[in-house]
């Protein structure tokens, strides 16, 4: 008996056979069920009415509560955690070029110049080579190079933080058709202010990418892949 149950297991506890052939195989089927009888009481006169009405009034006057099990929504745990900005990666250094992998400037080669309190990297185009503006990036979004430019004697001013990146809130549109095709309706101008830290924080790192020859055609170009080439063969 053990052999033969041995034998229809395909490992230990697990059966060679499906359940309905176990059952063709007992040939259950074939054994007639004695039907045992059921013992039941004679109704009382009236009892039955009695059992009826009492359970509609119960069903009426019973209280239930109005939020079900499934719409309860249960309350999250208060975490202690502070929030931390993350580690930056040891191949980001200043200086280090970047290939950006999302965003409107996906595919493109930018500069690193510094992380900013959030976690977020700084970087730069710079604008004049590829029309990149001072940006936030995150770590996340982005391949590091092994191509750098040198930033030894670069500073980073105090002012590039989180804050000066902080959209400035305009007033809301009501819609109408002067807004959208009246005189008032200009296109909103860059700050002024911005365009000459752009040019201010470019001036030196442009200076920097000179020094190397091809390093600014290297800047100005797009990454691609292509026809048969692996993203994870290559050493970037």
């Amino acid at each position: 008996m053990a052999k033969s149950a041995h034998k229809n297991q395909l490992a230990p506890g697990i059966s060679r056979l499906s359940r309905s052939k176990v059952f063709s195989k007992r040939a259950a089927y074939k054994v007639a069920k004695e039907s045992k009888p059921v013992a039941t009481e004679a109704p009382v006169q009236g009892e039955h009415k009695s059992y009826v009405k009492n359970d509609l009034v119960a069903a009426l006057t019973a209280k239930r509560n109005v939020m079900s099990q499934a719409l309860e929504v249960r309350k999250a745990k208060a975490t202690h955690k502070a929030q931390r900005a993350p580690k930056l990666r040891q191949s980001i250094t200043p200086g280090t070029v970047l290939i950006m992998l999302a965003g409107r400037f996906r595919g493109q080669r930018v500069v690193f110049l510094k992380q900013l309190a959030s976690g977020l990297l700084l970087i730069t185009g710079p604008f004049k080579l590829n029309g990149i503006p001072l940006r936030r990036v995150n770590q996340a979004y982005v391949i590091a190079t092994s191509t750098k430019v040198d930033l030894s004697s670069y500073k980073v001013d105090a002012k590039f933080n989180d804050e000066y990146f902080k959209h400035e809130q305009v007033a809301k549109l009501t819609g109408t058709e002067e807004e959208f095709f009246g005189k008032e309706a200009q296109k909103k101008a860059h700050p002024a202010h911005k365009i000459a830290d752009q040019k201010t924080a470019d001036k030196d790192v442009v200076a920097a990418v000179a020094k190397v020859p091809y390093l600014a055609s290297y800047l100005a170009s797009s990454f691609t892949l292509s026809k048969g080439q692996a993203p994870h063969t290559l050493q970037f």
